[in-house]
């Protein structure tokens, strides 16, 4: 069946070959993704469905080859579907503890660039059910496209014939989406990201070997010359437990999943967005377990790179890479719950009115261009101002169907680069919000310390929420003179998941009424 594919070659893209020269043995350029079933996945059937759809994009039957001047695609003569597809059992009690124990072990496996770079390990014995692991290298999309890959494998019934509905419902353009939201003042300046991609590398080692020209930079008329250099005038994140040396072994733990509505009631009743209200979970997550391990966290503000989308949703199927990295800073030493969230509000929205996106793009352009040896410092010097990789990916919010399996569980991860070594993942999928983190062992020996925090983290916020009055704004010195008054420290709220359901019940109540009320008022 892949006789038509014989003896071809075509030239990588300049992007999608940065991020072939990026992988390092301390951090594999790999996307990874875990479905988990409510029944026994049949892999002959998969198997079938994977030829059938998954091989419609010719790219995934070519493997990378690497030249001293480039990188292009070839056919692999020897392809063979079997080689592609793993069957594995978890041992002991095959739960949860032994899954991120073995995606963790997969995490940490180069895959083999003989081969088409991407494997699907079928774990047959997970709970009542089973699991599916992905690996797929960075250089054949980013992982937007790659997620949507995945989904183009499920239906939305247990038979396929309703499979066309999942384009329609999940990729029409909602109103708040992060993606979206972001990509819209970036698509204007794309096509200028691109030509100032040839132009960048001659820049950026300039201001390598002479990091005063960054100031020169940030007066030209150029947006993303002057993004690249206030990128560059950025200082190191601090020193924390979350850097440092990075070793050769992952780790990987999620969380259990939060109710979607409960985090938009939420949303709506602070003013804020579904994404701002997760990263700001996960900063409280980050500040608690920072604490615990000793480091000095009242002031700290460290940042994570945050890919951002540059082309409609609908076109990431496209495959290759097309986004952008962002800065965001996570305010790990604000103690006040809601003042985390109003901070990292206030990023994300100085992040959506500037072009960092696409300044990080047209670098990533220059550095598929530049020499192999001259992207290590390139990368590094990007890498020492963040301690963090965070994605946020919206997913469909209906239940999905592979092989006739159904999909209770969704998360994935993307690889991090250069010097970081943790990657925090967030996918909303049917109703439920999945909170995952990827961590280099010798920073983070027990993941589990700090995806188990996410759930408190968010519990905490509706805590101090539901002790303010829902007809106006909640501002977070508010809700500090509140708790003051009732002499609550609002470091140990949200402690327990009974106390947790019970909140996020009366939240659904208090923004029906303050939904009420403000219609009065209106009228």
């Amino acid at each position: 069946m892949f006789e038509e594919l014989q003896g071809a070659r075509e030239a990588m893209a300049k992007v999608d070959t940065a991020w072939l020269r990026m992988e390092t043995p301390t951090n594999l350029m790999m996307i990874c993704g875990v479905m988990v079933f409510a029944g026994r996945l049949d892999v002959e059937r998969f198997k079938r469905m994977l030829a059938e759809r998954f091989l419609a994009y010719r790219r995934f039957a070519q493997r990378a080859v690497v030249t001293a001047t480039g990188a292009y695609w070839e056919n692999d003569p020897d392809f063979d579907l079997d080689w592609h597809v793993r069957v594995a059992a978890l041992p002991g009690a095959a739960g949860k503890v032994e899954l991120e124990r073995f995606v963790g072990e997969l995490a940490s496996t180069p895959l083999d660039h003989s081969k088409p770079a991407w494997q699907f390990h079928v774990v047959e014995n997970y709970r009542e059910g089973s699991a599916l692991v992905a690996r797929l290298h960075h250089c054949y999309a980013d992982g937007l496209a790659l997620v949507q890959v995945l989904l183009s494998l499920t239906d939305t019934a247990p038979e396929a014939e309703r499979r066309a509905e999942l384009a329609r419902t999940w990729l029409k353009r909602e109103p708040g989406n992060v993606l979206q939201r972001l990509l819209e003042p970036a698509q204007a300046g794309l096509r200028r990201a691109v030509e100032f991609g040839g132009q960048a590398w001659d820049k950026l080692t300039e201001m390598l070997l002479d990091p005063a020209q960054a100031a020169g930079l940030i007066m030209e008329g150029s947006d993303i010359a002057r993004e690249l250099a206030v990128a560059l005038a950025l200082p190191d994140d601090p020193p924390t437990a979350l850097k440092g040396p990075l070793g050769v072994v992952k780790r990987v733990a999620w969380a259990e999943p939060l109710p979607l509505e409960e985090v938009k009631t939420l949303g709506r009743a602070l003013g804020c967005t579904v994404n701002d209200v997760l990263m700001a979970c996960a900063a409280g997550a980050l500040r608690a377990y920072l604490h615990d391990v000793g480091d000095a966290v009242d002031g700290l503000t460290i940042r994570a790179t945050v890919p951002v989308n540059l082309r409609p949703l609908e076109h990431a199927r496209q495959l290759g890479n097309h986004f952008g990295l962002v800065f965001l800073e996570l305010p790990v030493g604000e103690p006040n719950p809601l003042r985390r969230l109003e901070r990292v509000a206030a990023s994300m929205r100085e992040i959506k009115n500037s072009r960092q996106a696409i300044m990080a793009f047209g670098v990533l352009a220059a550095l598929g261009m530049a020499p192999a040896a001259l992207q290590r410092p390139a990368l590094e010097l990007f890498s020492r101002k963040a301690s963090a990789v965070a994605t946020n990916v919206p997913g469909p919010q209906q239940p999905l169907f592979l092989a006739g399996c159904e999909l209770r569980e969704l998360m994935f991860w993307v690889p991090q680069t250069g010097t970081i070594g943790l990657g925090l993942s967030i996918l909303s999928y049917n109703g439920r919000v999945h909170f995952g983190l990827i961590a280099d062992a010798k920073r983070i020996a027990d993941p589990q310390a700090i995806v188990q925090r996410f759930g408190a983290e968010f519990e905490k916020l509706v805590m101090i929420a539901l002790m303010e009055e829902w007809g106006g704004a909640i501002t977070s010195a508010d809700a500090a003179a509140t708790l003051a008054r009732y002499g609550v420290d609002a470091e140990v709220l949200g402690t327990s998941r009974r106390s947790r359901r019970k909140t996020a019940a009366a939240a659904r109540v208090s923004s029906a009424r303050a939904s009420t009320a403000r219609r009065k008022a209106k009228t």
